[in-house]
Parts: C-alpha cells; structure tokens; sequence
C-alpha cells in the first residue's frame, strides 16, 4: 500500500495534452455505471476557441465545488453561447462567470455573486505566462508578511501585536515568525492582538503555521479545518483531471503505480484532507485572543480566525470580513489558468458559513492603512479599551516593554481584494 502525501507546486504545471484528447475521455461516461443519465457530451473538434470553451465548462463539472447545479454540456451549449465573442479571453471569463452563478444559496442568490458585473466573486481565470502562480498570489511571493510587532502592558496585563498583511509563502516569513513568538512567549503576554486588516490571504501552509503558534500544545492533534471536495471528487470520478499533471516540491513527475501521477490520483476524501494542530513554539499563555479585520480580511486570514475559534477565546474587532471560505487548486487549459472554486473550508465545529463574511465582536471603522501599532488608532485603541475594562473618554495608561519593530506600513495594503485560498498538499490514493 502507498499513502505518499506531497507538495503540489502549481508553478510547474505543464499543459502537453492537446485540448481534442479530453473529449473522448469525457465522452466514455456514457459506459461509467456511477453517471448521471445527462452524461457529458462534447464534439472532439473544433476551433482552438470552442476547444477551450469546452474544457472550462468540462472542467467545471468534475471539479467545481457546486458541479450539482451545473447543467448537461447539451443544454449549456458553450460553443454556440460564446463562440462568436471576441477577444477570446472576454468569452472564457464570461463562460467562467455564468458557470459561478448556478448555485443558489437559500436566499435565493448565487453563492458568487459579486457586486462587480461578469466577475465571480470566487472563480476567476488569467493567461498563462510561463508560471501559473496568479497575479494575486505573486502579491504575496515579495511582499512583507509580518509588518510590525510590538508588546505593551496594560491595566496589569501583558499584550502582545502583531500585524500581518499577508500570507507568503512560509519559506518566506517562517523565521520572522518564529523569532516574534519566541518574544511573545518570553514576555509572558496573555492576551494577543493580531491585525489581519489588510490582509487578504496566501499561502494556506503560512496560516496553518501560524495557527500551530498561537494554539497551547493541549489541542494537539485536535481538528484544525477540512477541505470538501464535491462528491464526484470524493468518488473517485473526476476522471478529467489526468490531464492535469502531479507534480512533487522540486517541479518533477512522481511515479505512481508504474506510471506518471496526475490530479486524477489525489485522495479528495475529507479524511484525506482534514488537518490537525502539531503545537509549534513556546508559547502557552494566551488567555484572550483578537483579531483585528475589515471588509479586505479574506482567504488564509479568514481561514486562520475560523480554525482558532473552537479552541481558544476570540474576538473579532473592526468590520465584518470579506467572506471566503472555499479554496482552489490551479487547472491549466490551453494558455490560460483556471481558479474554479473546488473546496470547502470547514473549522472543527464544522462551521464554514461565512459567505457574507465574519461578524465582529466589536465594530469600529478605521483606515486601512493605519500608523500601525498606535494606541490611539480606532481599531488598536478599541481593543486595549476592551482589555482594560476602560472607555475612550479616558486616556490609558501604556507601558511598552519593547520598541516597537516595524516595516513599511504601506506594504500592508494589498493590492487584491482577497488572494486565493490556493492548496499545495495533497495526498495520492492508496494502490
């Protein structure tokens, strides 16, 4: 029995199938006892524009996470919908768009319905330029993680800040981390500030890193969060996808059974992707925790607040988050990538609806770019109130026990309303 789980790095994905080889694949479902009686069905020719339009939507029924209420390929007609759109990349994102806005939530409204018009408020595609890293996550490659970080007393209590304006990848910003807790633990602080209000996400692995920080080792081993895949990944059918090759951390094809892994022979099962705490660092001490977000709060910072809930006491200060509780793996197709929304987050009370966003516990508007670390600043002045029992009539008493260590504030601001919530690890099946 093999059980290999490695990193899937997108960066390296290659695209060496021509697009007319997926047809007869999807076409064979009619044999497959498990289909559905409105089994896909697509021409194996055509221009490389309907081809294309065909794959996303191809794609979209084996992958998407709401793939239910897609309709059968002979009823969305991609071709004859958006095969006269020019240029072409306007007629994918048009076809990706439509695809989003199937499912409905019990309001009546599409789960990715955006105030933006033709824009999903999850899914979305870009062109291909020789790395599928998205535009939004190459935001996190070179951008400054941890901004600032400071450690106060207050009313008798010792508080630790933190202010992160993004998730790059751990490689990244894993040092910094571990340098800041081991300052937090050795002060002794009990209560913890986090800023996350500018942050919209990155890499899944830097929060979960950060989650295993801050927790106290008696959650380890505790449920984390879970990803869901739609049914027909969980069973094994989403057949489509040897197409997309698996890849391990150095870029190269893993050998699976006698012969080259693919996306087909990932572990989709919740099982198979549940994560769990393994406590990291020294500290132990947190007795209140506090998240400061706004409306750019989304993606790994969402995830990372969701995951802490069900074990540590936390509140919520500012304005409500943006609402991103799904998660994507890249499919490259011809020469675009798709981000089609494929995974459900879900925390250890099994809490994932937060499709609106997180409500605060405290609410108070405030800049996005604050003078970050200031006690007189809305949002940080809010919280010390909450901890010192005091209102803001009444000027508190701080006592810094460090200086403040701070990078450029201007680099908290993201420059994407929310990075995509992308997974690296995966787990192949056992043969």
């Amino acid at each position: 029995m093999l059980r290999n789980r490695y990193p899937f790095y997108p960066t390296f994905i290659i695209f060496s199938i021509p697009l007319f080889l997926l047809f007869p694949c999807c076409g064979k479902e009619d044999s497959t006892p498990n289909v559905a009686p409105d089994a896909i069905i697509s021409p194996t020719t055509g221009t490389r524009q309907e081809l294309t339009l065909d794959s996303i939507f191809l794609y979209a029924r084996q992958a998407y996470l709401w793939n239910d209420a897609l309709p059968p390929y002979a009823d969305f007609n991609p071709r004859k919908r958006y095969g006269g759109i020019t240029p072409e990349l306007t007629a994918y994102q048009l076809e990706l768009y439509d695809i989003s806005q199937y499912k409905l939530r019990t309001d009546g409204q599409p789960y990715e319905w955006s105030n933006i018009d033709t824009r999903a408020k999850y899914s979305y595609m870009e062109r291909y330029t020789g790395s599928s890293i998205s535009s939004a996550r190459a935001n996190t490659e070179s951008g400054v993680g941890l901004n600032m970080r400071q450690h106060l007393e207050i009313a008798g209590k010792k508080v630790s800040y933190l202010a992160i304006s993004s998730f790059p990848q751990l490689s990244n910003i894993q040092n910094e981390l571990d340098e800041a807790f081991a300052e937090i633990a050795a002060a002794g602080s009990s209560h913890l500030i986090v800023d996350l209000r500018s942050n919209g996400g990155g890499y899944v692995e830097s929060a979960e890193y950060l989650a295993n920080l801050i927790a106290p080792s008696s959650v380890k081993g505790k449920v984390m969060f879970s990803e869901q895949f739609n049914g027909r990944m969980q069973n094994k059918q989403a057949n489509i996808l040897q197409y997309q090759p698996y890849l391990d951390v150095h870029g190269k094809s893993v050998d699976y059974n006698g012969r080259l892994a693919t996306m087909a022979d990932i572990d989709y099962s919740e099982t198979a992707n549940t994560h769990y705490f393994s406590k990291k660092g020294a500290l132990e001490g947190i007795t209140q925790l506090y998240f400061i977000v706004s409306n750019r709060t989304a993606s790994a910072a969402e995830l990372l607040i969701s995951s802490l809930k069900p074990h540590l006491s936390v509140k919520l200060v500012g304005q409500r988050t943006y609402g991103k509780p799904v998660g994507f793996f890249p499919i490259r197709i011809d020469n675009y990538t798709v981000y089609l929304a494929s995974f459900l987050i879900r925390n250890a009370d099994g809490w994932s609806d937060y499709f609106d966003g997180m409500q605060v516990d405290i609410e108070v508007s405030g800049d996005n770019i604050p003078n970050l670390g200031n006690p007189e600043e809305p949002l940080l002045a809010a919280v010390l109130e909450d901890i010192s029992g005091k209102t803001s009539s009444s000027k508190l008493p701080l006592q810094a026990s460090s200086r403040p260590e701070r990078k450029s504030e201007r680099s908290a601001q993201a420059k994407e309303h929310a990075v995509p919530l992308v997974k690296q690890y995966f787990t192949l099946k056992p043969f």
